[in-house]
This record gives structure tokens, sequence and C-alpha cells, in this order.
């Protein structure tokens, strides 16, 4: 018996595409777990506070070793962020806090380019992370709150303050 090959074929580079979309790494997302913050300057400090937990066991050093200034960005926490702070104008300073509860939380803020990275771990006596900053420019900021252990899932509270 003699082998026929089918007459159907694929052609074109769509089947590439799917296999190159199933294994490719997944880009960060513009959505978050717990919702977006949209401030402007002046803004009510009950529009500066949301809650959520930890969890996860992305190593957020995966987003960057060190920050801008250095520091080094430590923790896990999902591939997704937590938060998005919309900047809806420039800001001469604000500070993101952690409240946890005194658990040793860490903190990472991507904006409002990919490039820019500002990381938190303790803030003075407390364990809980924060970042103080100035000049912040509009636009759109991931935030991720981590803890130092993979999988650890701890309720907080963050709440961004203008000075």
């Amino acid at each position: 018996m003699k082998y026929r090959r089918p007459r159907h074929h694929f052609r074109g580079g769509w089947l590439l595409a799917i296999v190159t979309a199933i294994t490719a790494t997944p880009a960060i997302a513009e959505t978050s777990h717990f919702g977006t913050l949209s401030l402007s300057p002046g803004f009510d400090s009950a529009q500066g506070t949301v809650t959520g937990y930890t969890g996860g066991s992305y190593s957020l050093s995966d987003i960057s070793k060190r920050d801008r200034d250095r520091h080094p960005c430590v923790g896990f926490a999902d591939p997704q962020p937590d938060h998005i702070l919309v900047l809806e104008k420039d800001f001469e300073t604000l500070k993101i806090l952690v409240n946890s509860g005194g658990h040793d939380t860490t903190l990472l803020i991507q904006g409002p380019d990919d490039k820019t990275i500002r990381c938190g771990d303790d803030t003075g006596a407390s364990k809980d992370a924060s970042i103080a900053d100035k000049n912040l420019k509009s636009g759109t900021y991931r935030i991720w709150v981590g803890t130092f252990n993979p999988g650890v899932r701890r309720n907080y509270t963050l709440t961004v303050q203008q000075k």
C-alpha cells in the first residue's frame, strides 16, 4: 500500500502565532486585583484609602532588582498588580503606606512608565512598607503589596497621602 500525503495542509503563520501566544511570557496587565484609585491634588483622605490582601509566589525582584534610588525590591506577590493608581495631574509629594497590623510587608510601585520603579520596605519602627516621593507626574502607577515569604495572606489597608 502506497502512502498518500493528505491534500490539506496548513499554510501561513497562524499556527505559529497560536503556539507563540500559548508559550509567551504574559505581559503585566492594566487591571488589578482590588481596583483603581483616581486622584487629583487636594483629594479627600477617604478617596485615597483602599483595602486588599497579600498573596502569591511571584518575586517582585523579577520586575526590578533595585528601584531608581537603588533600594532593593523584595517580597512576593501576584504577577497582577494589587492596585492601579491614576494621578490625574502632577503631584508635588505623595506618601503611600501599607497598614497590615504590624506584619512585615513590602511595596513596589511602577509608573508612570514601565522603567520608573519605587520600592519600599520597613517604615521607621513599623514593619509595614511605605514610599514617599516628590514630583510625581500624572499617569498610571501599578502597585504591588508583598510579603517576604511566598503565599502569605495578610489583610491590609493602603493609604495615599498628599503632604
